[in-house]
């Protein structure tokens, strides 16, 4: 998500509850930007920061309770998951649709930096190649 007339990125941070279990003195934050989904948790002596690229996370679990929400954030790979309890249910619906939203912009980024196909031998090539790497013909611009 850009900042309007900044071009810069910008991350969405959710804060616990401090009325909820494990919130109380120091709530759980989560933070979604464009590149990754982290949790952060402190302590009195310790901060416990842990994070999941966009591209890893498999889904994303919303249980609602009366008054609050709990999120649980999967990852690919059989790696650990985020959790975090507390959160408001319109909250834990962004946290959810920011992380649906940059999945489908990186997947539509993806899709245009695959190329384009060579005129001359049909292969899949850069966008911006001048010359094909598979016949080594110069290739037309535009």
């Amino acid at each position: 998500m850009l900042a309007p007339g900044t071009g810069a990125a910008m991350t969405e941070r959710f804060r616990a509850s401090r009325w909820t279990k494990g919130n109380h003195l120091f709530p759980t934050v989560i933070e979604v930007g464009d590149a990754a989904v982290v949790r952060l948790k402190r302590s009195w002596f310790t901060r416990n920061e842990m994070s999941i690229h966009l591209q890893r996370v498999a889904s994303v679990h919303i249980e609602t309770g009366v008054l609050w929400s709990d999120i649980r954030i999967e990852s690919t790979g059989g790696g650990d998951d985020i959790e975090s309890h507390g959160h408001t249910r319109r909250d834990a619906r962004r946290i959810k649709e920011l992380i649906e939203a940059a999945q489908s912009r990186q997947l539509q980024g993806g899709a245009e930096e695959a190329g384009r196909v060579c005129p001359f031998c049909a292969e899949t090539i850069k966008a911006a190649a001048v010359v094909c790497r598979y016949c080594g013909r110069e290739l037309p611009k535009g």
